[in-house]
């Protein structure tokens, strides 16, 4: 969690506003009380799990009312509604302020705050409490959040649950004691303004879904306590079941439904098992026709474990998904695609027809797990050529399809330096760098070559569960990546991959769609085209980049997201750049692929040209508007 930049000393004070009474003050809680708890239920910080923030929100709500006669302090009330109502403006800077304490680190030398501790009430004995789910907007915007600090999370949640000026905002923060209330608001400024989500049950304390603690182990508890007493029973519920450190579920939460489907897609011995040679006859080569591997492929206490975690993730399973991918459990029966030990853990891949799921937990049986999802509806041969077994010590293993006979590693920004091997034991490579886990400048990009009969490919790694494919060539019949000549066009773009990390991409394909002659003399520029298409559809993200000779990298000249340009639909593209020859002498250069007939800027810099190229004396800082005409007569605007 960030750390919080709430000041370690009295609030600072208001102007003092009218004197509240204690029964205004009530008046004002019980009538606004669902958005404060909502308030406080936003602000609070995340690693508290949902269960808790809920109970503390509803705690921290009902204390801030005062115990006697108290001035109001003159902020803004909110922009519509209780404007000059002083009592709503008390009892909700009293909540955010104990919020936002609640996020601060415990100190040694000193006392806890009362927020800080677990609430003595509200409590509710044998049930879990928690918001309803929302959608996905709602679900990436609770991430999202996540990510900020406490007062960057109070400044959201005033903006959109109360409808505040920045400058509101600004003085109710200052009141609630953040030392930095501009930070807090620059801080949000990150997270984008989706201030309807924040109306949905999923951040609605208020609306709120109940499920069961672990019944099994009250049950033993209690009888722990019936025969050695309360010592007894708090030891119990330290230590959990015996044994390895796992119950029957594992980290599975508790079960909430028992119907006939839903248990068979949790029995381990009714896992889709796929024969070896399945994938030479099919007619189809996927996912679907991966036999099951690893050494742990007979072992069904971890076999329940992988599938009643996937059904139920408790609080200790770290669950990650894919853009546009569900995370829900199985609807019947999955298949096993492996089950073993990798590095220090175990692990389980799943697929249901529609999803990959890994299950990982600790080898040394400690508790907590963790579970990824990638989605892989509509995936050939190509694409299902690999999945991500595990990521250690900036290294990646792969788990390769039947049909793959050899792996190697690949460096990208060095086409001529061949590939090196990597052992294959049973489909599973040795571990190679992946550039996926690097921090720092971009040196190296290494990718899986496999060869699967007579074809070549070449796949990355982008921090998710399937590698994106590389291709090469005009979007709708593009090749293979692995070629002399496409290794030669990949080199120069090959970090602009970090761009689409953890995006659901499917593909991503390099199109050299032109070359211009620079005005120096001084060689060719290339012009690329790089789109990457996600496995969800939409999304796909397109960059146009312009690499001069003897430079290592390409240079973003634009980019765009979920346009046609550079794919399949509509392969044309028009794209410029400002660029300064060695003496000095600023251009604009701009290429459209080969269809285009005449391209003109307006603008900063303005002029024309026939053709599919255009230069223009410039100067530094200029901006200009391109528009291209197409041989079939149509407009081609500039890709932004």
């Amino acid at each position: 969690m960030q750390s919080q930049d709430v000041a370690q000393r009295p609030a600072p004070s208001s102007p003092a506003g009218p004197v509240v009474d204690v029964e205004q003050a009530e008046a004002a809680l019980v009538e606004h009380y669902p958005r404060l708890v909502r308030l406080a239920y936003l602000v609070l910080p995340p690693g508290l799990g949902r269960s808790r923030r809920v109970v503390t929100a509803h705690a921290l709500t009902q204390r801030a009312l005062p115990r006697n006669r108290t001035p109001a302090p003159v902020i803004p009330a909110q922009s519509t509604g209780r404007d000059g109502d002083p009592g709503y403006a008390l009892v909700r800077l009293q909540v955010l302020r104990t919020a936002l304490e609640a996020g601060l680190p415990l100190r040694r030398k000193a006392w806890p705050k009362r927020s800080q501790l677990p609430p003595l009430l509200p409590q509710v004995w044998g049930l879990k409490l928690f918001p309803r789910s929302g959608g996905a907007d709602e679900l990436a915007l609770d991430q999202r959040l996540s990510t900020l600090s406490g007062p960057a999370r109070a400044a959201y949640a005033l903006r959109g649950v109360e409808r505040l000026a920045d400058d509101g905002v600004r003085k109710v923060l200052t009141a609630a004691g953040v030392a930095d209330a501009d930070g807090a608001l620059l801080e949000a400024d990150g997270i984008p303004a989706q201030y309807g989500l924040l109306d949905s049950p999923e951040f609605d304390p208020c609306s709120l879904q109940a499920r069961p603690t672990d019944l099994m182990r009250r049950r033993q508890h209690l009888k722990a306590a019936l025969a050695a007493g309360a010592a007894l029973l708090v030891c119990g519920a330290l230590l959990g079941l015996p044994g390895e450190g796992w119950g029957p579920d594992g980290a599975a939460a508790p079960p909430y439904a028992r119907n006939p489907a839903a248990q068979a897609a949790l029995d381990p011995a009714k896992l889709t098992r796929v024969d070896p040679a399945a994938w030479q006859s099919s007619a189809r080569t996927d996912f679907s026709v991966w036999p099951a591997r690893g050494g742990l492929t007979g072992d069904t206490a971890l076999l329940r474990r992988a599938l009643a975690v996937w059904a139920r993730p408790g609080e200790r399973v770290q669950v990650s998904a894919t853009p546009g991918t569900l995370s829900g459990g199985p609807a019947g029966p999955p298949q096993l695609l492996y089950a073993g030990t990798v590095d220090a853990a175990r692990v389980v891949i799943l697929y249901d027809g529609l999803r990959i799921a890994r299950y990982a937990e600790p080898e040394d049986g400690t508790q907590g797990a963790a579970l990824d999802f990638a989605r892989v509806d509509g995936a050939g041969r190509a694409e299902a050529s690999a999945v991500v077994l595990g990521r250690s010590d900036g290294n990646v293993r792969y788990l390769t399809a039947p049909w793959v006979s050899k792996a190697g590693e690949r460096d990208l920004l060095k086409p001529g330096s061949g590939s090196m091997d990597l052992a294959l034991t049973d489909g599973v490579t040795t571990p190679m760098a992946s550039p996926a886990l690097r921090s720092g400048p971009c040196t190296s990009w290494n990718v899986l070559q496999l060869a699967d009969g007579k074809r070549t490919r070449l796949l990355s790694d982008l921090g998710e569960l399937v590698p994106a494919r590389l291709t090469s060539g005009r979007p709708g019949s593009p090749g293979e990546a692995s070629g002399a000549a496409a290794l030669r066009t990949w080199q120069p773009y090959a970090c602009s991959l970090g761009s689409v990390r953890s995006a659901g991409v499917r593909t991503v394909n390099a199109w050299a769609f032109n070359e211009q002659p620079l005005p120096d003399a001084s060689g060719s520029a290339a012009w690329v085209c790089t789109r990457a298409e996600t496995w969800r559809g939409g999304g796909a993200r397109v960059l146009a980049q312009f690499h001069t000779p003897g430079g290592r990298y390409g240079a973003v000249a634009a980019k765009a997201e979920n346009v046609p340009a550079c794919g399949a639909r509509d392969p044309q593209v028009l794209a410029g750049v400002l660029w300064k020859s060695e003496a000095g002498t600023w251009y604009l250069l701009a290429a459209g692929s080969r269809q285009t007939e005449s391209i003109r800027a307006t603008g900063g810099i303005s002029g024309s040209a026939r053709g599919s190229r255009l230069t223009l004396p410039g100067e530094q800082g200029a901006r200009a508007e391109l528009k291209g005409t197409l041989r079939d007569g149509r407009s081609l605007g500039g890709l932004r």
